[in-house]
């Protein structure tokens, strides 16, 4: 029962140990926090010391007391130093504890001397209207977004009106001091006990309304900085596209969902690259694999196509399954000529390092695909189905028996055209040739020898 109240009152708590990277993130926005801050206090205190030096004053400055300037030079010498420290993110929580204290305290006792400068009863100083000044004290502390200083502030400001009104209640005769006259309550420096409750029972409510709401908008903000860092991870195993998918699912991804598609599928792997994987210790083939993984799925990415697995050295992409695009065909096959040339330029490096060639392959195919979850319910993996996934694949393969390194079909060349593909010199067609798995004969395009 009373964790169902704590949830309802403060919100669902986050479950699990934060990552320390989460804790890091957080880390930083109260940092920034801090520092703004200090800028409000900072021009807070110039605004009051503007404002109190040019109203007019009813006591000659010479000859009476007067705290309120040193009040303010100590305030302003320790806001400054405390905007230097956050700037420097060197502000501990004893700090911040200490700033909450001193900003209460010295505006308490810049109120509690107003009998003073004006020569009245202490309970003059009850009156004055810079009591609204802890609302925005106690405020302030909820741009850290950590209820712990709202009520450490809250609890200074009650703490320190009660001593006020003990002040002003035990300082002179008590029946001279309490008056239950409404009227002469305002128009005199004598005490309402009902108006100093109602002040404490406002400061009191201001601070646990703002606390409650800082725990809850807290948690929310963990929520949300882990579901942040969990599609930032996403999206390094999957294509962003489909980490957008499972985290923006209104009802959650379900295996069995998928949608039609119109797609281009490639498929580029290194040619013999298992009988080099034998020759090379496993530390260089694993680099190897990470060097050509970090050239070519930028290249992928960039022409609008998503990763959609890694076979060892192959990688399968696709163009407007995850994300629909008019231009599939087009970018498929844009995406595979930059492919090649960037394997060459790797190559003449290699060369020059003394290593061997890598002798690349594409296969592209384009066709209607199911694009979906597959899998069970505590295991699932987005990936598309289809005709054309099976020939881009065939198409690969098909490459070595061709002797050459990029093959599609006519008709998807044709749809490319269509789409805005305009290849920087005409590309051999080869009717007719059998492709092992594929029943019908097709007709071939070679995009690059």
């Amino acid at each position: 029962m009373l964790s169902g109240l704590q949830r309802r009152v403060f919100g669902a708590a986050a479950t699990g140990r934060l990552p320390e990277r989460i804790v890091a993130d957080i880390r930083k926005e109260q940092e920034q926090s801090e520092i703004l801050i200090g800028w409000v206090q900072l021009v807070g205190v110039v605004m009051f010391a503007v404002v109190y030096t040019i109203a007019p004053k009813t006591f000659d400055p010479a000859k009476t007391f007067a705290p309120v300037p040193w009040a303010l030079g100590f305030y302003f010498a320790f806001t400054l130093v405390r905007l230097f420290l956050a700037f420097r993110r060197r502000l501990p929580s004893w700090m911040v504890v200490l700033s909450v204290i001193i900003d209460m305290t010295v505006l308490l006792l810049t109120i509690w001397s107003f009998h003073l400068q004006y020569m009245q009863p202490p309970g003059f100083s009850l009156k004055a209207p810079t009591l609204l000044y802890i609302f925005i004290l106690i405020a302030l502390r909820s741009l850290r977004f950590e209820a712990r200083y709202v009520v450490l502030a809250g609890a200074v400001a009650v703490i320190g009106w009660l001593t006020l009104l003990g002040y002003a209640l035990f300082s002179g005769p008590m029946s001279d001091t309490i008056t239950r006259d409404y009227v002469h309550y305002i128009t005199s420096s004598s005490i309402l006990i009902g108006g100093e409750v109602d002040k404490i029972l406002s400061i009191v409510m201001v601070t646990a309304i703002l606390a409650i709401a800082l725990v809850r908008a807290r948690r929310l903000l963990i929520r949300s900085a882990s579901e942040h860092a969990a599609v930032t991870d996403l999206s390094r195993f999957f294509a962003p596209e489909v980490a957008r998918q499972i985290t923006g699912s209104e009802h959650g991804v379900r295996p069995g969902q998928g949608e039609m598609r119109e797609a281009a599928i490639l498929y580029l792997d290194i040619r013999g690259f298992t009988s080099l994987a034998h020759q090379l210790p496993a530390d260089d083939v694993m680099a190897l694999l990470a060097e050509y993984q970090a050239r070519m799925v930028p290249i992928i990415q960039r022409h609008g196509g998503s990763i959609d697995k890694f076979l060892g050295d192959g990688i399968m992409a696709t163009f407007g399954a995850a994300m629909k695009t008019s231009t599939y065909a087009a970018d498929a096959m844009r995406a595979a000529l930059a492919l090649l040339e960037t394997a060459d330029e790797w190559n003449r490096e290699r060369a020059a390092a003394g290593a061997v060639a890598l002798r690349m392959g594409v296969g592209i195919a384009v066709g209607s695909v199911v694009f979906g979850a597959v899998g069970d319910s505590t295991r699932l993996e987005f990936t598309v189905i289809g005709d054309a996934v099976n020939l881009a694949a065939k198409l690969e393969k098909h490459t070595k028996v061709e002797n050459v390194r990029a093959l599609t079909a006519v008709a998807a060349l044709r749809l490319a055209r269509e789409q805005g593909y305009a290849p920087p010199a005409d590309h051999e067609i080869r009717s007719g040739h059998a492709v092992e798995g594929i029943a019908d004969p097709l007709d071939l395009v070679v995009l690059a020898g």
